[in-house]
């Protein structure tokens, strides 16, 4: 397992304390040379001998020197959000600099920002579209990605050279970073022009499960026929949309990786930016793929309050039934939330074990227990997260959530092996 903030924090401490201990010995037998040994070890050295002693995540971002020659002298566009940044102290991920901020100070020519959900700067609430613009530090416009066109358009592409993908995913199919990057791998092989991916690591990597999504519920919501769970980074799975041919017209798209140092996809890594306003911390993304469906029902995921996808709750479950209780408000990242000012009864989550399998009592059990039954499945949207029409149907037959997952079986074994031909990391 590799760890990244508070294990590389007690690394970097221990470290710290075993290298004050050699300096201090060094003091008793050398004085004249005991100056020389204090200073020879600086922060940047220590970040360096664990990088390569495979003890600590290098993102693609971070790996400058790999992609730059790529950007000199050319026109460049950047799909990227709030996440997109370089790490300046590696071992604790806690200081950066945007990564647009970094290539205009090194003289890159960027004409323009691709913002996805959410926008650029990761303030705009799920669902809600994102505006053309200019970034206020730079003044480089931003076109928007989700808005009128999810596509970049010929016009949008007409004065770029290369195209960098710097976003950071979270591994749920219905999370729509990965439908971005396939528009923009389609637009960018209908136009010649390669894209450049800064790999970045997927924080439910360690798993694939769920329901896969059958073609004809396709949406933005979900465009490819995989798991709900894929287990993938973003750089995989841009390989996977080249190699299985889902840019259409038998296109593929010229696509370079800068992969993850020292990383697998059983690592443990904790974002240290939220990579959207409703996902604030691990717990939530680790509960965010199996609390995605409550997004199609009258459940509230915890949406208007600090504790987003880390609870649940409606006014049509009982404090019978269920001892937890909330009220939704109106704050950052949902301006209407499901339920706005009313009393929710459900479950506090935030002390669960770390999920390695999409969770479906929850949902399984919130529908028995709903005293509005005929409203709690908002049937089109459910059925596009969930990717299916059987899933609805299996639980309001009432199957168990064994006898659900059951039906995933096949499914999952094929998706394993197709997956297996694109992975870059172990």
């Amino acid at each position: 397992m590799v760890f990244i903030r508070n294990a590389f924090k007690n690394t970097f401490l221990f470290l710290c304390i075993i290298f004050i201990s050699c300096v201090n010995r060094i003091k008793t037998t050398s004085s004249s040379s005991s100056q020389e040994t204090e200073n020879s070890l600086s922060t940047t050295d220590i970040a360096q001998n664990l990088i390569k002693s495979k003890k600590i995540i290098l993102i693609g971002a971070n790996q400058t020197d790999s992609y730059l020659p790529f950007l000199k002298n050319k026109k460049v566009a950047i799909v990227g959000n709030q996440t997109s940044v370089i790490f300046k102290d590696s071992v604790t991920n806690e200081n950066y600099t945007h990564l647009v901020d970094s290539l205009v100070s090194r003289n890159i020519n960027i004409k323009k920002v691709f913002a996805p959900e959410h926008g650029f700067r990761g303030k705009v609430d799920a669902g809600e579209l994102v505006a053309d613009g200019k970034d206020i530090k730079t003044g480089i416009p931003i076109v928007s990605l989700y808005g009128k066109d999810k596509k970049p358009s010929k016009e949008a592409l007409s004065d770029i050279d290369i195209v960098v993908f710097d976003i950071q995913d979270v591994g749920a199919r219905f999370y729509t970073y990965i439908s971005t990057l396939h528009y923009v791998m389609q637009a960018c092989a209908e136009n010649d022009i390669p894209v450049l991916i800064l790999d970045r690591p997927n924080p439910n990597a360690h798993y694939i499960d769920g329901p896969t999504l059958e073609p004809e519920h396709a949406s933005f919501v979900g465009m490819h026929p995989i798991p709900l769970v894929h287990g993938m980074t973003i750089g995989e799975y841009a390989k996977m949309a080249n190699g299985e041919g889902w840019l259409g017209k038998n296109m593929t798209c010229d696509i370079t990786i800068i992969p993850v140092k020292n990383y697998t996809h059983d690592s443990l890594y904790s974002l240290p930016i939220r990579p959207s306003p409703n996902l604030p911390n691990d717990i939530s993304i680790n509960l965010y793929p199996s609390l995605g469906f409550f997004e199609g029902t009258t459940i509230n995921a915890g949406r208007g309050t600090e504790t987003q996808f880390q609870i649940f709750g409606s006014p049509d479950l009982t404090k019978e039934k269920y001892d937890y209780a909330y009220t939704p408000h109106p704050n950052f990242g949902s301006k209407h939330p499901k339920h706005n000012e009313k009393i929710c009864y459900g479950k506090d989550l935030r002390k669960n074990k770390r999920l390695n399998a999409v969770h479906l009592d929850w949902l399984i059990n919130a529908y028995k227990n709903s005293t509005n039954k005929t409203q709690f499945f908002k049937t089109e949207s459910f059925t596009i997260h969930a990717g299916t029409k059987k899933l609805q149907q299996q639980i309001k037959q009432g199957l168990s959530s064994d006898e659900i997952r059951s039906t995933w079986t096949e499914d999952l074994k094929r998706f394993n092996l197709k997956r297996k031909q694109y992975l870059i990391y172990p």
